[in-house]
């Protein structure tokens, strides 16, 4: 069992060490390592889990200046969406002793991972379709785990008094999905694994190939580091061969060769995947592994520590609402969930998690854009499949601060395209695959703005 493991394990406080680096810096860590493997036979994202190949975890740092704390969590799971994110979000912000908005939970969006959404859930259970695509049960026994970690945690803190940034270049894994023709339309869709040609030979197109790592320490000690890249994380898929992926795997690997816990997100990836350079053949998941592995060890090795205090810690959060695409009707929507009306472009399990959305958009639900600011590092936190180039806006937003991304917080909307992308076609601006309009760019744009400034 690795429920709650690598834990802070030294309880130092602010009161009990009023002349420590505690005291002199105001900044405190810890670190919450909780399993969210799926037992077999529980669904996963294509079919029913029939063996482990890897562990899943739910992993994060709990960190506190006293006054604000905060909480950063990344999940091996395909997703989490509508009120799943507030379950988690709740139950995470009493471990904590904060408050939700305080609270940011990702998933890396493993293929053969698992589906978390009470939403769509509930709408499903009504045409006894529920348990065939969620393990409700498995999925609250692991969030409460995951807040009782959390709570231990909290409890367990360390004093942090350095962050450390590095950054390097991933070679031969990320490229851009969406190949586009002479006419500005996409010609070819680059999934995750190809075999086609033209697909293979066409250029990587836009990209973001740095993975850039950041770390906490407590003097010349290593505490915790978390990296970011994007990129989907699917080398093959599909059977319920259930696997944290290549990027798991290279963070598994570094953690234990480094010895202190270490927490991977994935990035701004909903138009980004290794198809370019990944055939889909088992020997391929072990070399990408060593692809990213070998740019977070360059990232690691890169790392320049700087002195920080509590006032270089910043949590910036603002909530928008994301504009419904057109085709969100739910007259529409529930004929398609009930079987009423077969849609090819719009199977029942998507109709079901669009309806799902059209019923929190409608209600009120707002997105929460956030980004911690720990002197010139700045963590910022996306959601749903939302494309590579809000993540490249953001870091021309603050050119000389060090911006990480992490997607896939919020999965409920869906594919987030550029405005262009929805004239240009393709899968992930399609009817199926995305449930916001083009406008929603500049919502966008100016809020993550407004969080990094």
């Amino acid at each position: 069992m690795r429920d709650i493991c690598f834990s802070i394990l030294i309880f130092l406080s602010g009161f009990l060490l009023p002349t420590g680096s505690m005291a002199q810096s105001g900044v405190s860590i810890g670190y919450f390592d909780v399993d969210a493997t799926p037992p077999i036979g529980s669904p996963v994202a294509y079919a029913p889990a029939r063996s482990i190949q890897d562990p899943l975890s739910a992993r994060g740092i709990v960190i506190s200046t006293g006054d604000e704390t905060v909480v950063l969590c990344a999940v091996d799971w395909i997703g989490i969406a509508n009120r799943s994110q507030d379950v988690f979000r709740e139950k995470l912000a009493s471990a904590a002793g904060t408050i939700p908005q305080n609270v940011s939970v990702h998933a890396l969006h493993q293929h053969d991972g698992v589906r978390c959404d009470f939403t769509t859930a509930a709408i499903l259970d009504e045409y006894g379709l529920s348990e065939k695509h969620f393990d409700t049960a498995f999925l609250h026994t692991t969030i409460n785990n995951v807040a009782l970690a959390v709570k231990e945690a909290r409890m367990n803190m360390k004093p942090i008094t350095h962050v450390g940034f590095g950054q390097a270049k991933v070679e031969k894994v990320a490229s851009n999905r969406r190949i586009l023709g002479a006419d500005g339309k996409v010609e070819i869709i680059r999934w995750s694994k190809m075999t086609d040609p033209d697909a293979i030979a066409a250029p990587e197109g836009t990209i973001d190939p740095y993975l850039k790592s950041v770390s906490f320490w407590n003097g010349k000690t290593p505490v915790v580091a978390l990296t970011y890249y994007a990129t989907h994380p699917q080398s093959y898929y599909g059977d319920g061969d259930v696997t944290c992926e290549f990027v798991g795997i290279a963070r598994n690997q570094q953690e234990n060769d480094l010895g202190f816990p270490h927490i991977h997100f994935t990035g701004a990836a909903g138009n980004i995947a290794a198809g370019k350079y990944n055939d889909g053949s088992r020997e391929m998941r072990p070399i990408l592994a060593s692809r990213i592995k070998m740019g977070m060890n360059k990232a690691w090795e890169k790392t320049k520590k700087y002195k920080i205090n509590r006032d270089d810690v910043k949590w910036k959060t603002t909530n928008i609402a994301l504009p419904l695409a057109d085709y969100m009707v739910e007259a529409e929507l529930a004929k398609r969930v009930s079987g009423e009306l077969e849609d090819p472009e719009l199977p029942r399990l998507s109709a079901a998690k669009h309806l799902a959305w059209w019923q929190r958009t409608t209600k009120g639900h707002r997105v929460t854009i956030s980004a911690l600011k720990i002197g010139d590092v700045q963590l910022l936190n996306l959601p749903g499949e939302i494309f590579v180039e809000y993540q490249l806006a953001a870091q021309k937003f603050q050119p000389k601060q060090h911006i990480c991304t992490a997607a896939y917080e919020e999965y409920g909307p869906g594919y987030i395209g550029t405005k262009i992308a929805y004239s240009q076609g393709g899968y992930e601006t399609s009817k199926r695959a995305s449930r916001v309009s083009p406008e929603s760019e500049k919502v966008l744009l100016n809020a993550i703005e407004k969080v990094l400034k």
